[in-house]
């Protein structure tokens, strides 16, 4: 199989066992890799009332064809399972160098399945894998553990994917942290580690990945490469990284502020990448074959804290402007908290952020949080908070189930900011109204990777080759929601091959790469149909575990217009939904998938 090493290791913790298993070609052809194979495989495996925490729930790490080899930024691996925050699927990804790692390691993918007895570790190296004791590892942070597994190994150039105390102590937020402070954060996979005692993975391996067309795929990245030199979305998340959003997200009223429920706030200026060259910067960062460089590394001498890994735009929102907190430096340290932890940036903002609104409400008191004022501004507190949630300690304990959960449990449902009970990510649906059907839609709850309509409407990565056109973004119509969709259809498969999301040089320059790794004969609308059956079947195993039409909702927070630059606009949701449900080939009504849908998942 060009593209693919055509193996996968399978682990039972329960009975300590590990071996190899052949990659199901039939599988891989129609469902690619990443979390596209991960869902192939997985449908077969759960059922409607598997325990995201139990053993039963099956844990995969698995990288794409793209991944290892010569194409620009596909660096990437995905983590999936049954979410412990949502019940549904769930999935996340990372970048950095561990998705690669595994690949030259021998393998295209990992299943683990069941829980050990004690904690332990996988190492895998040069083809041979092995479970090890993890007493010696249990309870150290993200950093520590990455470090002592490569020392325990040998291997000083190994790449650990790991959980820190978040993940241990089954906070339902909790991220696989590799490559220092890289994440795969959302739905909780970390807790899912920690449920079955896994503490880490190390992969280490210098196997090459076979290619059907080596020269076709050199010309295409080559191409790639020096379009991205041209690209002036590249040079600014190279200039300034993602937060470099925030200036144009704070014009298009597209930065959350106050838990959604503020227009404008002049100190969110205050919290752009421009800002953190200036004063917090040292150095950017790439992930493998990357030419654009958005990472960062940071630094909050305040906190003692010389070295910092991000943060990111989503990072950046969450821990500050959502929570009204506008200094800079104090929400790199809660990054760098999180990051040690292992907790989603996202779901701890938003969760964090919720109890301010809960305790200004005086639905919650100091009675409830140990003497403990949760108030908007209080960096200080926040940073309490992520400890406190991370070891599940006080009113961490609370938390650390989530803005849904934390909302019920005051009586407010409504007030949680939540679809399918996965936290808004940092983009507001009054701002580009294609992303109220985004978030409706995404199989894993709300999410902006699973379709960026908010890039789409300012022109940048547009697949015009696909029908993908920048449009009006206050627009609400069924042709606006087909784009949508078609939209997530992409980033379904740019989430199988996997490649980097700011990578986008065309779907005609994806398809030549897809073909000259592969050797598939396939085009750009072929793509477009293997992300629209990815999309189907996620949404099949989430039918399995009980999602509805009736589930797929904005929050109430969000449909409430507000000054500043959404103008007081809101989505129309349903209008929006009646155009992606059509483009999918589901049921309008229902929300189920069409025959015609059905007959298309082949494989």
């Amino acid at each position: 199989m060009h593209g693919y090493l055509g193996r996968l290791l399978r682990v039972d913790l329960s009975a300590g066992r590990v071996w190899d298993e052949p990659l199901n070609e039939a599988y891989a052809r129609g469902f690619v890799g990443g979390s596209g194979l991960s869902v192939r495989y997985m449908y077969d495996l759960v059922g409607g009332k598997t325990d995201p925490l139990g053993p039963d729930n099956p844990l995969m790490f698995m990288a794409g064809p793209m991944v290892g080899t010569a194409m620009p930024s596909a660096g990437r691996y995905s983590v999936c399972a049954l979410s412990p925050l949502t019940r549904l699927w769930g999935e996340a990804n990372s970048g950095g160098f561990w998705g690669p790692e595994l690949r030259f390691a021998g393998y295209d993918g990992v299943i683990i399945t069941g829980a050990a007895a004690e904690p332990v570790w996988l190492s895998i190296v040069e083809g041979t894998a092995e479970l090890r004791c993890a007493a010696e590892l249990w309870g150290l942070d993200t950093y520590e553990t990455q470090a002592r597994c490569r020392t325990l190994l040998g291997q000083p150039r190994a790449r650990v994917a790991c959980i820190g105390e978040a993940g241990e102590n089954l906070a339902l937020m909790a991220a696989v942290m590799n490559d220092h402070g890289r994440a795969a954060g959302r739905t909780g996979m970390g807790a899912v580690m920690g449920a079955k005692r896994l503490k880490a993975i190390a992969v280490r391996g210098t196997g090459r990945i076979p290619v059907a067309d080596p020269e076709g795929l050199r010309a295409v990245a080559q191409e790639i490469t020096a379009a991205v030199e041209e690209d002036m979305a590249a040079m600014s998340l190279r200039l300034a990284g993602t937060a470099g959003y925030v200036d144009l997200g704070l014009m298009y009223g597209d930065v959350p502020i106050r838990y959604f429920q503020q227009g404008e706030w002049p100190e969110a200026a205050g919290l752009s990448g421009v800002e953190m060259v200036e004063r917090f910067q040292k150095r950017t960062r790439a992930c493998y074959r990357c030419p654009i460089a958005c990472g960062r590394e940071t630094r909050a001498p305040r906190y003692g804290a010389g070295v910092v890994d991000g943060p990111e735009y989503e990072t950046v929102i969450a821990l500050g402007s959502l929570m009204m907190v506008g200094d800079l430096e104090a929400v790199i340290y809660a990054g760098h908290l999180c990051n040690r932890y292992g907790l989603d940036t996202i779901s701890t903002g938003a969760t964090i952020a919720l109890a301010c609104e809960l305790f200004e409400r005086g639905l919650m008191t100091e009675a409830d949080t140990d003497g403990l004022a949760i108030r908007y501004g209080d960096a200080a507190t926040a940073h309490r908070l992520i400890g406190l949630m991370a070891r599940r300690e006080g009113v961490g304990a609370l938390l650390a189930g989530g803005s849904q959960a934390l909302a019920e449990r005051y009586g407010v449902p409504e007030l949680a900011v939540t679809v399918n009970r996965l936290e808004l990510p940092m983009h507001d649906p009054r701002a580009f109204h294609g992303m109220a059907a985004t978030y409706a839609l995404s199989p894993r709850g709300a999410c902006h990777m699973q379709g960026d309509m908010y890039g789409v409407d300012v022109g940048q990565g547009v697949p015009f080759d696909l029908g993908i056109v920048p449009g009006e973004r206050f627009e609400s119509s069924e042709e606006k929601g087909r784009t949508s969709a078609r939209q997530q259809a992409w980033r379904s498969l740019y989430n199988a091959l996997p490649l980097c999301q700011f990578q986008n040089p065309g779907a005609e320059q994806v398809a030549r790469a897809v073909r000259a790794i592969t050797g598939w004969d396939v085009d750009a609308e072929g793509l477009l149909a293997a992300g629209k059956r990815i999309a189907t079947l996620k949404r099949l195993l989430n039918l399995k575990r009980g999602l509805t039409r009736a589930d797929e909702r904005l929050p109430e927070l969000v449909t409430r217009p507000l000054a500043g630059g959404t103008e007081g606009h809101v989505p129309d949701l349903e209008a929006l939904l009646c155009g992606a449900y059509a483009e999918l080939g589901w049921d309008v009504a229902t929300g189920e998938p069409l025959p015609e849908a059905l007959a298309g998942l082949g494989a």
